[in-house]
């Protein structure tokens, strides 16, 4: 028997619902998250923040850990995804880099929570929780760049592993920092779309004028 205009409707307005709660506590624990790490942040707090009971939280996520976990994924997938379209073993190794810096700063840029929680990540947890998401892959990704050009000799004789901390750390630390940083250069906001372009392309310039072969 074919269902109903009505029928439908009720089915998948339930679902829709779900989706749009579970995003909106997502939205609001990456927030907590980006401001207390994991120990101090509060499920009190990311349930006010979207008006949900705090059995809802649990009910999608199990506990605070599940949360958590369920951030960082979120966080790295809009990452991992761009990355994963570049097609970066069929392009040359510095063209590789260049475009793989591009996705990140740009990802980043539209979240720049992220390098905050995986600070917070770093010193609360000792990377307890970055082991078992999808980061690693990410990194992965800057790591095999790095081995690819040296090997060809496109790039300076440099430690890949050791090359690619000291690359997301120009990256990232941008973001991590911009509470002290932006005391410096007063009337300059850091997150503008224009200091963020800004920074994008003097970091790709550093980062290639520093791996490339003199």
């Amino acid at each position: 028997m074919a269902q109903t205009k009505t029928e439908k409707v009720k089915k998948t307005k339930p679902v829709r619902d779900a989706e749009a709660t579970q995003a909106a506590i997502l939205a609001a624990a990456e927030a907590e998250f980006a401001q207390h790490g994991f120990a101090a942040a509060k499920t009190e707090a990311i349930a006010a923040k979207t008006k949900v009971a705090k059995s809802m939280i649990y009910y999608y996520f199990q506990d605070k850990e599940g949360l958590y976990r369920a951030v960082l994924e979120r966080s790295h997938a809009d990452l991992l995804q761009a990355v994963q379209k570049l097609d970066l073993e069929q392009l040359s190794p510095e063209i590789a880099l260049e475009n793989f810096l591009r996705s990140l700063l740009d990802c980043v840029s539209r979240n720049p929570k992220l390098p905050t929680i995986m600070f917070h990540e770093a010193v609360q947890n000792q990377g307890k929780y970055y082991k078992k998401s999808s980061s690693e892959n990410i990194d992965a990704f800057l790591i095999a760049i790095l081995e690819r050009g040296t090997a060809a000799g496109v790039f300076r004789a440099i430690d890949p592993f050791q090359s690619a901390i000291n690359i997301m750390g120009t990256c990232l630390f941008y973001f991590i920092g911009a509470g002290n940083i932006q005391q410096f250069p007063q009337g300059k906001r850091l997150l503008s779309k224009a200091m963020l372009e800004k920074h994008a392309a003097e970091a790709i310039a550093l980062i290639l004028a520093g791996v490339r072969q003199s």
